[in-house]
C-alpha cells in the first residue's frame, strides 16, 4: 500500500486525519508478576491463534520453504563473494557499515531497548501493555500519528488477510499522555519506534520496514524531552 492510498484508507475507514502511520508489531510480552496479574484481573498476553484459513495457508507454504531457504543461502554466498571482490573503497564502506551495526546493537543493549518495554509493570507503559491484546487479538497495530493524539487501530480479532478492511480504533493516547520517539533520531536505520509515556515509561514497537513513514515523520519533528 502506498503512503497516499494508505492515508486515504485511514481517512475513509477510521475518520481521522493522520500525519503518518505504519503497521507495527511488538515482541513477546514477558510474564508479569502474580501480584500484577491479580491487580488487573484476566489479561491476555498473546495474540490470537491463526484461523483455519491461515493454517491452510501455512500448510500450503511448506513446500516452498526449501526453495526459499536455498535462495537465502545463495544470497548469502553472493554477498560473501561481493565482499571478497570489492574494491578498497567498497571494503571501507562495508567496514564502516559493519561498525555502525555493531554500535547500533551495543547502544540498543546498553539502553535496554532490546526489551519490549522498560520493565516497570506499574508504569503507564506496563499497564498499557497488559491491555494490549485485550483491545485486539490481532498481532499487529496500525500506529497513527495525528496532531493531537496517537491512534492504534487493528481488526478486533486476528485475521490472515484484509487487515485494513477489518480494522477499528482500539486505543487512543493524547499527546499530553504519550509521544512517539525514534530513540536514535535517525542516526541508525532501525524498525524501532518507542511509545514514550509522560511518566518516562516506554513501549517498543517494530515497523514493517526501516526508515518507515513513522520514522520519516519523527525526523521532521524535534525529539521530545525525556
Amino acid at each position: 500500500m502506498t503512503s497516499r492510498s494508505k492515508h486515504r484508507v485511514i481517512t475513509d475507514r477510521l475518520g481521522i486525519r493522520a500525519e503518518a502511520g505504519e503497521w507495527c508489531t511488538i515482541d513477546k510480552i514477558p510474564q508479569p508478576p502474580a501480584e500484577v496479574l491479580q491487580a488487573v484481573g484476566t489479561s491476555r498476553l498473546r495474540p490470537g491463534r491463526l484461523r483455519p484459513l491461515g493454517m491452510v495457508g501455512a500448510v500450503i507454504a511448506v513446500p516452498f520453504m526449501p526453495p526459499l531457504m536455498l535462495l537465502t543461502l545463495l544470497s548469502n554466498v553472493e554477498e560473501a563473494v561481493k565482499r571478497s571482490l570489492a574494491t578498497k573503497d567498497e571494503k571501507e564502506r562495508l567496514r564502516a557499515k559493519d561498525e555502525d551495526d555493531r554500535r547500533r546493537d551495543a547502544t540498543i543493549a546498553e539502553q535496554g531497548l532490546d526489551r519490549v518495554f522498560d520493565g516497570n509493570w506499574h508504569g503507564s507503559a506496563g499497564q498499557f501493555l497488559l491491555r494490549w491484546y485485550s483491545h485486539s487479538t490481532h498481532h499487529q497495530r496500525l500506529v497513527l500519528a495525528t496532531q493531537d493524539e496517537i491512534v492504534l487501530a487493528a481488526p478486533p480479532q486476528r485475521v490472515t488477510v484484509g487487515r485494513e478492511k477489518h480494522m477499528k480504533i482500539v486505543a487512543r493516547l493524547p499527546t499530553a499522555e504519550a509521544t512517539l520517539v525514534d530513540p536514535f533520531s535517525g542516526e541508525f536505520e532501525t524498525r524501532m519506534v518507542l511509545l514514550r509515556f509522560r511518566d518516562g515509561s516506554w513501549l517498543r514497537v517494530e515497523t514493517e520496514e526501516p526508515r518507515s513513514d513513522l520514522h520519516l515523520y519523527l525526523l521532521r519533528r524535534p525529539l521530545p524531552d525525556s
